[in-house]
C-alpha cells in the first residue's frame, strides 16, 4: 500500500496504471486534462510501455480505446462532458459490440461551467448505452472505483463510465494505492460477428444488451457506492456523487440526525430507493448536474414528499454547495461577510505578449471596413478576442464550428466569410469542415491562429504542429491561398495586406497565423537556463 498526494483526475491515472492499463486516449479538456499528463509523466508508463500520447480528438480517442480492448488489453479513455458529444457514435455503439479487454471512460462534467460552454451532465449518456455509471464522491473512491471499474468491465464485457465533476477532479486528498496489476496479455476478440455491427449482428448484441439490463440494476442494488446512512428524523436526503458531502458536512456541522440515501453506482437502484421515499415524510434531492434522478423520482404525476432543483429548494443550474444544501434544509445561512472594495474583479484577457493580439489587430483592421464584419470563432484562448480592446470576433459554439459556420453564411451569399480556428482545434474538427468548404468551392477564409501548442489547456501537445499548410494542401486549399504570417507589431501592415488579399479570393483561402505561445516559450526558456545551470541534474 502506497499513500501519494493526488488530484481527483491524478488518482484516476494512478488507478488505471495500477489496474493494468496497456494505453491512455484523450483529448485535453478541462477538468478531465490532469488524468492523463498524470499517466504521461508517471515513470511506470514508461517502464511497461503504456501508451499515452494525445489523439486528434474525443472520437478518435474512444475508438482507439476500443481497438486496445478489441486485442484483449486494458484501456481508459478520458474526456470532459462536451467531449462525450463528439465521442458519443463510438460510445453508443461500443455499448452494443461490448468490449473484450476492460474499458473505462473517465467523463468530467462542469456543474457552472467553469471553463465549458455548457453543464450537461454524463449520465444522462449512461443511461442512453445502458451501460454501468460509477460516481465516486472522494479522491479516495476514485481511485478504488477507477480499478474496480476495470474488473467490472471485462465481467460484464461492457464499458463502463466513471463520471466526475470538477470539483472532485480537482481538489487535492491522500491516496492510499494497490500494488500494480500486470498488463493483460494479447488475445484479440474470437467471435467474428460481435463488432461487426451489419443490421443481424446489431439485433443480436442489442439484445444482449437488453438482456443484461436485471444484471446491471442488480448490481445497483448491491453496490457499496449505494447505501443507506441512517438518522431519527422523517425528513430525508437522497445525495449523489460529490454531492453527499456537501450533504454530510451540513448534517455534521449542524448536528443533524436525517437519514441519507447515497447513491454512486447506475442504473438506478430502484428497490432502494423506493424502501428509502416510503421510510420519509420529506425527502430532498442533491445532485450535481441535471435533475436526472430527481426527475426519475418524482415521475410524470410529480411526488410532493420530493424537493430539488425542479422546485426550486435547489438552484436549478450551477454547482452544488454545502451552503446551499443548508438552506434547502432551512437552515439560515450566516450573512458572509462584504468584499472589500480594494479587491476588484479581474476579467480574463489574452496574455501579455501573446501572438494572437497582433493577429486580432491585423482582422479588426480589414473586417472593421467590411460591410459584413462578422468573424465566425472557435473554442481555445483566441476566443477571448471577443472582449474588449478586440471585440473581434461574434460566434462560438462548438469545436470546430468556426469553418462550418463560415461555410453556411457564405452558403447564404455572406461576403466576406472568415473564421478564426486554432492549430489544435483545426486538426481536432476544423478540417472536415475546411474539405466540405474546398468540396462547394465556398468563399471562405479561415484564420488558423497556431500557436504550436493546446494552449488552452496548459499547452499539450498539438497533432498540427509543423503541418498545417501540408494538411491543406492535402485536402484541396489551392497552394497560393495558403499564407503563413507572423503575429508581431512589426509585421502589422503585411500581415494586414496578406489578409485583404485573402479575404477577396473567391474561393477557399487559409491564413496561418504562426508564433510561438508565449507561456510554452517562456518555459522552454526557463527549462534551458535550468539545464545550463545544472545539466546533470536537470538530464537525470
Amino acid at each position: 500500500m502506497r499513500n501519494h498526494l493526488l488530484l481527483g483526475a491524478e488518482a484516476i491515472g494512478a488507478a488505471a496504471l495500477d489496474a493494468g492499463i496497456s494505453g491512455v486516449y484523450a483529448y485535453p479538456g478541462t477538468p478531465s486534462t490532469e488524468i492523463t499528463e498524470f499517466i504521461q509523466r508517471s515513470p511506470e508508463t514508461v517502464h511497461n510501455a503504456v501508451r499515452s500520447s494525445w489523439s486528434a480528438n474525443e472520437k478518435t480517442a474512444l475508438e482507439a480505446a476500443l481497438g486496445m480492448s478489441f486485442a484483449g488489453k486494458r484501456s481508459l479513455c478520458c474526456m470532459k462532458h462536451v467531449g462525450l458529444n463528439v465521442a458519443a457514435d463510438a460510445f453508443i455503439n461500443a455499448a452494443i459490440t461490448g468490449v473484450n479487454g476492460g474499458l473505462v471512460i473517465a467523463v468530467a462534467d462542469d456543474p457552472s461551467m467553469h471553463s465549458s460552454q455548457n453543464e450537461q451532465d454524463s449520465r444522462i449518456y449512461g443511461k442512453f448505452a445502458m451501460i454501468p455509471v460509477l460516481e465516486p464522491a472522494t479522491q479516495q473512491e476514485l481511485y478504488d472505483t477507477t480499478v474496480e471499474a476495470f474488473a467490472l468491465s471485462e465481467e460484464l464485457r461492457l464499458p463502463v463510465l466513471l463520471r466526475l465533476t470538477t470539483r472532485l477532479s480537482h481538489s487535492r486528498c491522500g491516496i492510499r494505492r494497490l500494488s500494480a496489476r500486470k498488463q493483460n496479455e494479447l488475445q484479440p476478440e474470437s467471435d467474428p460477428k460481435r463488432f461487426v455491427l451489419i443490421p443481424s449482428n446489431a439485433r443480436r448484441q442489442y439484445d444482449k444488451l437488453l438482456d443484461l439490463q436485471p444484471e446491471l440494476a442488480a448490481r445497483s442494488e448491491s453496490s457499496h457506492l449505494n447505501r443507506l446512512i441512517e438518522g431519527a428524523e422523517k425528513s430525508g436526503i437522497v445525495a449523489f456523487g460529490v454531492a453527499f458531502n456537501y450533504v454530510m458536512e451540513v448534517i455534521q456541522a449542524h448536528g443533524l440526525s436525517k437519514p441519507v440515501l447515497r447513491i454512486g453506482q447506475y442504473p438506478l437502484p430502484e428497490k432502494m430507493l423506493r424502501r428509502f421515499i416510503e421510510t420519509c415524510e420529506t425527502v430532498l434531492v442533491a445532485e450535481d448536474g441535471y435533475p436526472v434522478a430527481e426527475e426519475y423520482i418524482r415521475g410524470l404525476a410529480g411526488n410532493p414528499k420530493v424537493h430539488g432543483r425542479l422546485d426550486g429548494a435547489l438552484p436549478r443550474s450551477g454547482e452544488l454547495n454545502a451552503d446551499l444544501i443548508a438552506e434547502a434544509l432551512g437552515i439560515r445561512r450566516e450573512k458572509a461577510p462584504e468584499v472589500l472594495s480594494i479587491v476588484a474583479d479581474r476579467p480574463p484577457e489574452l496574455c501579455k505578449g501573446c501572438g494572437h493580439r497582433d493577429m486580432f489587430e491585423a482582422i479588426s483592421a480589414v473586417m472593421n471596413n467590411q460591410a459584413n464584419h462578422q468573424v465566425f470563432s472557435d473554442i481555445g484562448c483566441y476566443t477571448l478576442g471577443a472582449l474588449p480592446p478586440f471585440n473581434a470576433i461574434h460566434s462560438c459554439v462548438d469545436m470546430g464550428a468556426a469553418v462550418t459556420m463560415a461555410k453556411g453564411a457564405a452558403d447564404a451569399g455572406m461576403t466576406p466569410a472568415v473564421a478564426v480556428i486554432g492549430d489544435s482545434t483545426f486538426t481536432h474538427s476544423g478540417i472536415t469542415g475546411l474539405l466540405d468548404a474546398v468540396n462547394d468551392r465556398n468563399a471562405v477564409t479561415v484564420i488558423i491562429a497556431d500557436n504550436t501548442t493546446t494552449a488552452m489547456t496548459g499547452g499539450q501537445a498539438s497533432a498540427a504542429t509543423g503541418r498545417l499548410q501540408h494538411i491543406c494542401e492535402g485536402i484541396g486549399v489551392e497552394k497560393e491561398h495558403i499564407r503563413t504570417l507572423v503575429p508581431l507589431k512589426k509585421n502589422l501592415e503585411h500581415n494586414i495586406t496578406v489578409l485583404r488579399e485573402e479575404i477577396a479570393h473567391e474561393g477557399v483561402s487559409v491564413v496561418i497565423f504562426l508564433r510561438e505561445c508565449v507561456e510554452i516559450a517562456q518555459r522552454r526558456l526557463r527549462s534551458a537556463k535550468q539545464q545550463k545551470r545544472n545539466p546533470v541534474k536537470t538530464a537525470s
